[in-house]
């Protein structure tokens, strides 16, 4: 019986009271280790859903004022876009102001010679007999790439016109005798200039696309017997040949140019050189 009160009366052994003991004394007294760990996790767990949260509402109050800078956004590039058509509409119609007097000038002071000067200067359109000449790329000029002397100029492509082609050509109208020229509907005049721009060729800065297409106004059948033969004639039958350019030429009964869209002398004055001449 005295067993039975003893373990009745001490349930825990000795040792585990000894060991709780020393725990506590060491201050490791409290929750599992096990337990602890669980409560952090959770703990954790608390804090990132606090986080989202918070992300999310801050997120749903940006949102209105993003929205809002984007459709600002939107409305000054349309406004700039407007105000850009606006200013060019402006800048044709003054174009065609300055034109118009240009011609009424030359009709009121110029007396019988203004029609002439009028068009061997591309101030007014003109029409009558003379030549169609066509140029355009080679057909496999996207995949040609077999190099040679024609690379160097810049351009990737040996069977592309370049501006260098089209000012030979064109050069080679003027000393055949033409006595107007267009190229793709773009009048000539002694201020054009003929460049390229990457792979674009811009006639007065206007970027044209091939084929080319060139008038000239003059006599006929001789204007193009002339070119044909001549130097620059030469220069673009070797191209055709050799690079695959496309070339052709034939006579027109009727021709018909515009006038150049501007023709703006800022540094040239008449001059006095004797009987007849315009001050």
């Amino acid at each position: 019986m005295s067993l039975l009160n003893n373990v009745m009366d001490h349930s825990l052994d000795e040792g585990y009271a000894q060991a709780a003991a020393k725990r506590e004394a060491e201050g490791r007294a409290g929750l599992p280790r096990t337990l602890r760990g669980r409560l952090w996790l959770a703990a954790g767990l608390i804090l990132a859903a606090l986080v989202v949260t918070v992300g999310a509402a801050q997120a749903r109050i940006a949102a209105p004022t993003i929205a809002r800078e984007n459709e600002e956004l939107i409305k000054r590039i349309e406004d700039g876009n407007a105000d850009a058509d606006a200013l060019q509409k402006r800048v044709d119609s003054l174009r065609s102001t300055v034109d118009a007097r240009q011609r009424e000038a030359l009709e009121k002071h110029g007396s019988g010679r203004a029609e002439v000067t009028g068009m061997l200067s591309g101030a007014l359109p003109v029409k009558g007999p003379g030549i169609k000449l066509v140029v355009d790329d080679a057909k496999d000029t996207k995949d040609s790439d077999t190099g040679g002397p024609r690379e160097s100029s810049g351009f990737s492509d040996t069977g592309r016109v370049r501006d260098r082609d089209l000012q030979r050509v064109v050069n080679g109208l003027w000393a055949s005798g033409a006595e107007a020229l267009s190229v793709n509907g773009q009048r000539l005049t002694s201020l054009s200039a003929i460049r390229a721009a990457g792979d674009a060729i811009l006639v007065d800065n206007k970027p044209l696309v091939p084929p080319y297409t060139m008038l000239a106004v003059g006599p006929g059948q001789r204007l193009s017997t002339a070119f044909q033969d001549s130097a620059d004639g030469r220069y673009l039958h070797a191209l055709r040949e050799n690079f695959g350019i496309g070339a052709s030429i034939s006579v027109q009964d009727e021709v018909r140019l515009p006038a150049a869209p501007r023709l703006i002398v800022r540094s040239a004055k008449p001059a006095q050189t004797g009987e007849g001449s315009t001050s």
